[in-house]
């Protein structure tokens, strides 16, 4: 059991996130999940505290692209006590420009990177003084369009490239932060299902595609991303670290 162990999980009120802050209540820690839509959190935390029968459920909404947003989230997990647990998992395949123009793209492009790239770097950098010392885990979702690239509504160019950026800044994280007994792991899920990126819009011949990609003949679900990231995040893990992890069923081999 995670005794009083404290996990900070964002994007924490659906899919993958949510299925992360179920796990780790199951296992006893507390958990703040973090999103952007307060009632959507206030559900996720009954259903977690019914479900988990263990751990306590804190949600805090806000925008964690905005720093003056996360410093006034930050100051209330400080109030909670050292951070043993940072999942960033915040993050969204964003619609398409608008039309043809470079001032679309642009626009397109810099909302992909402040939603999938700015919120854990603004999020990290304002609790790295109140991660636990040593023994903090840091967990950065990324995708395995970072792995081999995308293109399409469901891993654009710009979704890629900014789950991309933060394995490279998680590598320096994890230099910087080594020395204090805090570890640093990228989880890079492939198709997972029952989540909003893979949403209403899906139909059969896309989710077919997606699991002929696999060499398990199925697709991954948001318990899969979860019990790898309890893995990652327990004390037993504390010799894993600087590391990109692909959790997609064999769609991108290891390299």
């Amino acid at each position: 059991m995670a005794q009083d162990r404290l996990a900070v999980v964002s994007g924490g009120g659906t899919g993958i996130g949510r299925a992360i802050a179920a796990r780790l209540a199951g296992d006893g820690h507390r958990v703040v999940i973090l999103g952007r839509r307060a009632a959507v959190l206030e559900q996720a935390r009954e259903e977690i505290e019914r479900s988990a029968g263990a751990g306590t459920v804190v949600p805090l909404a806000g925008d964690l692209s905005d720093p003056a947003a996360v410093g006034t989230v930050a100051a209330r997990i400080a109030e909670l006590g050292p951070v043993d647990v940072l999942v960033n998992n915040a993050g969204a395949i964003i619609t398409p420009p608008e039309d043809d123009s470079l001032a679309a793209l642009a626009a397109s492009w810099r909302r992909d990177l402040d939603t999938n790239l700015l919120t854990a770097v603004l999020l990290t950098t304002a609790l790295q003084g109140a991660l636990r010392r040593p023994g903090g885990r840091l967990v950065v979702i990324s995708s395995a369009a970072a792995q081999r690239g995308g293109a399409g509504p469901h891993s654009a160019g710009s979704y890629a490239a900014a789950k991309a950026a933060l394995h490279g800044w998680a590598f320096g994280l994890a230099r910087q932060l080594g020395p204090d007994g805090i570890t640093v792991n990228v989880l890079a899920p492939g198709y997972v299902e029952d989540t909003e990126i893979f949403g209403a819009d899906r139909d059969e011949v896309f989710h077919a595609r997606k699991i002929a990609d696999t060499l398990v003949g199925r697709a991954g679900t948001p318990g899969d991303v979860a019990e790898a990231v309890a893995y990652i995040a327990s004390p037993a893990a504390g010799y894993l670290t600087g590391q990109v992890i692909g959790l997609n069923g064999g769609a991108v081999l290891g390299r």
